[in-house]
């Protein structure tokens, strides 16, 4: 198999100043950070050079990816500044109160990027570091997301700055019933679909789903996606993110000459995503190695038994407590020597400071901004090929859409039409991102961010908003 990655005009210098910028952005205060990033949305109008003074965030990795990109479309600054700018961005404080009769506060948020192409679309998740940044950062990519699956969506996120962990389950209900609440005013089947994401699932979708149909008076099935299966869920949804990836790896090797029979995989991330991407890729004849979650991970060459390594985890809430492999951590993980590196976790765990590390010879994103942008400009530079998160993860955002079609229709679908009308399109978007990379001599990141966007100044121009 040759991945060779096409060559990028980064010198020795600029790579050295990144990884002092990373390593920077570990020792900056949140207030200076902040700054920091606020200051690099504007500079990012001038410049990808103008960047490499800030930290590499998520919000600033979406927005160096994009300057990148309009700097190949030829975008004049009016269409930076509109692309670059999310539309509408809502920040609530609100009151839950816990077992123990006291009452916290928790943070929430909930931004839409561009709908030029239709509602909204979006996750929400309950995390410790969601902050506003991080959202407008997911909130970007999934602008970029469906547009390049190709679907009537433009791109929203939400969260809660919560560990979930720390809730039980009657605060975490009142929590996503009083958030659901204060972001009703901007949701909607026609105006904005949130979903599951990190720290949420099923369950928190049907509360978020009973609370806004309560507010309206009758049921709103297609008010959220990733609800289960018996209030207007679809089958297939859960494993869908996790599948896709599998099959985009697939992809990705076939086009290199290669076969995912026997290919060695690392999965960083045993949620949901992870689990079900090993177990796809398992599925389709390779041989997962290694599985982590945020305790640690489990190595083992000849191939783990996936299946119990998820009982494990259900049981002990550890991958690392699986006995028959052995025990490593996340760094190590993602320096393994295998064929595909899954990084299914969170955005920003490879940086400058370990790309130069990473040994797979392929990598597929299965969370959301889990590269920033010096760490791909190594990764290039090294010959390692990226199959882009818009792209790899996009699995679960089309199932999603299938699932809002059929509450619409009050039809569904089974199984076997819901993978394969997903693998369609997903093999269809990979086909288009990999003619593009070979036309233009780009890589699979900018040829799919180059679509996405040319798809959604397609639809501003049409509708008026730019000449």
């Amino acid at each position: 198999m040759n991945f060779s990655a096409t060559p990028i005009n980064t010198s020795g210098s600029m790579l050295t100043n990144a990884r002092s910028v990373e390593k920077a952005a570990h020792t900056s205060g949140k207030e200076e950070r902040g700054s920091m990033v606020m200051a690099a949305r504007v500079a990012s109008i001038k410049g990808p050079s103008s960047l490499t003074g800030s930290p590499a965030s998520a919000y600033q990795t979406a927005l160096a990816q994009l300057n990148a990109v309009a700097d190949l479309l030829n975008l004049g600054k009016g269409l930076r500044e509109h692309l670059a700018a999310c539309k509408r961005e809502l920040a609530v404080h609100f009151p839950v109160r816990m077992d123990d009769g006291q009452v916290r506060t928790f943070t929430g948020y909930r931004v839409q990027h561009n709908v030029a192409r239709g509602p909204a679309k979006g996750g929400i998740r309950y995390h410790p570091a969601v902050d506003l940044d991080e959202v407008r950062a997911l909130a970007m990519w999934m602008t970029w997301k469906c547009a390049l699956v190709n679907i009537p969506f433009g791109g929203a996120k939400g969260g809660v700055e919560v560990d979930p962990r720390e809730l039980s389950q009657g605060e975490l209900e009142r929590l996503t019933r009083r958030f659901a609440t204060e972001i009703s005013v901007v949701v909607g089947p026609e105006a904005d679909i949130p979903a599951p994401d990190v720290g949420t699932d099923a369950q928190t979708m049907a509360w978020m789903m009973d609370t806004i149909s309560m507010h309206r008076g009758y049921s709103i099935p297609g008010v959220v996606t990733g609800k289960p299966i018996p209030i207007g869920g679809t089958v297939g949804r859960a494993e869908a993110t996790g599948r896709g990836i599998a099959v985009m790896a697939q992809e990705a090797l076939a086009q290199a000459g290669g076969s995912i029979q026997g290919a060695t995989v690392a999965i960083q991330g045993c949620g949901n995503v992870g689990y079900n991407a090993a177990l796809s890729f398992q599925a389709l004849g390779a041989k997962v190695v290694a599985l982590s979650d945020r305790s640690g991970g489990v190595y083992r060459p000849e191939g783990l038994d996936v299946k119990a390594v998820g009982d494990c985890k259900g049981e002990t809430g550890r991958c690392c407590d699986y006995a028959k492999a052995t025990s490593i951590s996340n760094p190590e993980l993602l320096q393994l020597p295998v064929d595909i590196l899954v990084p299914a976790a969170i955005e920003g765990q490879i940086t400058a400071l370990n790309a130069d590390k990473v040994r797979a010879k392929l990598v597929v994103e299965g969370a959301n901004g889990p590269t920033t942008s010096e760490a791909d400009a190594i990764l290039q530079e090294r010959g390692i090929s990226v199959v882009p998160d818009i792209l790899a993860n996009g699995g679960g955002v089309v199932v999603s859409y299938f699932e809002w079609v059929q509450d619409f229709s009050r039809y569904f679908w089974d199984l076997a039409q819901v993978n394969q009308s997903m693998e369609r399109v997903l093999r269809q978007a990979f086909v288009e991102v990999a003619t593009r990379a070979q036309e233009h001599r780009v890589t699979f990141r900018t040829a799919a961010l180059m679509t996405a966007v040319s798809r959604v100044l397609e639809a501003i121009k049409i509708r008026g908003v730019y000449p």
